[in-house]
């Protein structure tokens, strides 16, 4: 776990410190009269933010090469890339620019929070058929509607209070999440990948057979323990991840990822059933196979095996 903290009234250090921070830029105001404080946790690429402008803050940014997505809790937030005038308030979450493209806006007052990811973990979870070729690409830079900024909202309030607010948030916990909240970038804002989802290919749905399924499930077996997606489970079936999705629900009536948190729970059920109750936790070994939230851990394992992990773990005293 990586962190950094900065707080300040001037404005030259606040330039100084979100250019190194993020991306060179360019602000103005009038910060001797209000402040500016910043905290940032980190877990190898996934970053969450938390930012507090008391005071108009303008900004001219180059490209962060990062996937950055915004959360409004207080203030506004205005877009004025290429002439647009775009004004996101609370409750509202958005991407701040493509990655690889400048930005330009201001920040009106706001407490906000930031969660960055790398871009290429976009491609890592994305589902296509064969139309679409070449690296995920956003389309749009808000969800289509008050759900969509609500599940975007609330994931990246998840990562923040949850996952990095563990100062030894486990590599599988802290990937997995990175993942996860890819997949719901991909499910909530626009990019290339939406009108493919909707064209499943013939080779996709021919490709689906139970050889493929039998691969897929042997890899998913052999890297539970690994931070893995649709995309390198396709791999491994040598097919394509829409042809993988294809598989599993017609032969095993059930998704990739559904297999693998199922996979994740069996190992967890071992690992308690074996363990040594006065030398290891239920939140030890969940955290070990990729369960960041104990409670949600505790109520899928119930589903399974009509037990609490707790009871499992004391059972061995």
């Amino acid at each position: 776990m990586q962190t950094a903290s900065f707080r300040s009234q001037s404005l030259e250090e606040t330039q100084e410190f979100l250019s190194s921070a993020y991306t060179p830029m360019k602000i103005g105001g009038r910060p001797q009269e209000t402040g500016a404080s910043i905290s940032r946790r980190q877990v190898d690429s996934l970053m969450i933010d938390k930012l507090d402008f008391d005071y108009t803050m303008a900004y001219d940014a180059g490209a962060l090469e990062k996937v950055c997505l915004i959360t409004v809790h207080r203030g506004s937030m205005v877009d004025l890339t290429d002439g647009r005038d775009d004004v996101c308030g609370p409750g509202e979450t958005y991407l701040i620019a493509p990655p690889d493209l400048p930005y330009l806006g201001e920040v009106r007052g706001a407490r906000y929070t930031i969660a960055m990811f790398d871009p290429a973990l976009l491609d890592a979870v994305a589902v296509t058929g064969t139309g679409n070729s070449g690296p995920v690409r956003f389309t749009g830079l808000f969800p289509s509607d008050a759900d969509g900024h609500r599940r975007l909202g609330s994931t990246i309030a998840f990562l923040r209070d949850n996952v990095l607010a563990d100062p030894n948030v486990s590599p599988l916990v802290a990937e997995t999440a990175a993942r996860h909240l890819a997949a719901v970038t991909l499910a909530t804002l626009p990019t290339t990948t939406t009108a493919a989802a909707d064209e499943p290919g013939l080779a996709d749905s021919r490709d689906a057979h139970t050889e493929t399924l039998r691969r897929a499930m042997t890899y998913i077996e052999d890297h539970a323990h690994e931070p893995i997606s649709i995309a390198d489970i396709a791999t491994a079936a040598f097919v394509t991840p829409r042809a993988v999705q294809y598989a599993f629900h017609r032969h095993a009536d059930t998704t990739p990822l559904a297999h693998l948190r199922r996979v994740r729970l069996a190992r967890a059920h071992v690992d308690l059933r074996d363990a040594t109750p006065h030398s290891t936790s239920v939140s030890e070994v969940a955290a070990r196979w990729g369960f960041a939230h104990a409670g949600r851990f505790a109520a899928s394992y119930r589903g399974i095996y009509d037990v609490s992990p707790s009871i499992t773990l004391d059972a061995q005293n």
